[in-house]
């Protein structure tokens, strides 16, 4: 990995974990077991890129990370209560996350699927709670996280990825599945650092964040679905050759694998050009050296 977005990333993920711990439920009580679910899944490491985002496209907007901190924190809760949910037996039955059992191994299903729940409430809590933002910017990232997570978003793509198993689908319907499934956070994401920042409305920053996320979140599920393909579980730190198993539909079933690869590394070339409107920064050039990670990245 490039030196300047491997230590961008790093730097962006203790910074985010440490928010987390702050945020996160000290006195367990009587429900102990769903504050340890919660902190289980929440705190179980990954690359907190969507973090990353947040805090990389306030900086880029001229803002000040600091102030994006508590945005940054609220989405990777709204990130971990998907992948709860995900993992369940009703949904892609995964028994292996980030190189560890799944939520509902080691809590039980009830427990795990309250965890999520209690991760989604607290993430609209947390962000409507920014002491560095004004009421009406916190307002904006409720908003945009509540979207991104939601039956327009993920919730919603998710139902497409359900019911879409074992079937022939088309590239129309598979774009929108990936669009919800996977780009509507990473949409929010890179949103909620431009509102951060104080750029949160329909500005040229805003509309080419927006542009930025639908493509590197496409190129990024592509790249999702060839590991799925080829990855050990040791690499890819979950099942590897689920979605065949369960007959989903992918870019690479649909593409090839070659074709799909080839779509993904387009894909983050046309995202480089969307943030070109963007002055000359530090925060600029990691986001273009994460546009070249995606497609190359192991895990």
């Amino acid at each position: 990995m490039d030196r300047l977005l491997e230590s961008r990333l790093k730097s962006c993920a203790l910074r985010t974990e440490s928010v987390l711990e702050q945020l996160l439920p000290e006195d367990r009580g009587e429900a102990g077991k769903l504050v340890d679910a919660m902190r289980y899944s929440l705190l179980n490491g990954g690359k907190r890129l969507r973090a990353f985002l947040t805090l990389t496209f306030c900086e880029a907007c001229g803002g000040r990370p600091e102030d994006a901190e508590i945005y940054a924190a609220a989405v990777e809760m709204m990130h971990a209560f998907s992948l709860i949910h995900d993992d369940l037996p009703s949904m892609d039955n995964d028994s292996l996350r980030r190189g560890k059992p799944s939520n509902h191994i080691v809590f039980g299903e009830s427990t795990a699927l309250l965890a999520g729940d209690a991760l989604a409430i607290l993430s609209l809590k947390t962000a409507s709670e920014n002491p560095k933002c004004s009421p009406e910017q916190n307002l904006q990232a409720v908003t945009v996280l509540s979207r991104g997570a939601g039956w327009k978003g993920m919730c919603g793509g998710q139902q497409i990825d359900l019911q879409s198993e074992e079937k022939q689908i088309g590239r129309d319907v598979l774009e929108e599945l990936v669009a919800k499934k996977t780009g509507a956070l990473f949409e929010a994401s890179c949103l909620l650092g431009c509102i951060a920042a104080g750029c949160g409305r329909k500005t040229e920053f805003a509309e080419a964040a927006r542009t930025f996320a639908r493509l590197t979140g496409l190129a990024f599920q592509i790249a999702d679905d060839l590991l799925d393909l080829h990855s050990t579980p040791e690499m890819l730190g979950k099942t590897p050759g689920k979605d065949v198993s369960s007959g989903k539909s992918t870019f690479p079933a649909l593409l090839g694998e070659k074709e799909a690869e080839s779509y993904a590394i387009s894909l983050c070339g046309d995202a480089e050009r969307a943030i070109d409107v963007f002055p000359p920064s530090e925060a600029k050039d990691a986001l273009v050296r994460y546009c070249r990670y995606i497609v190359g990245r192991q895990n």
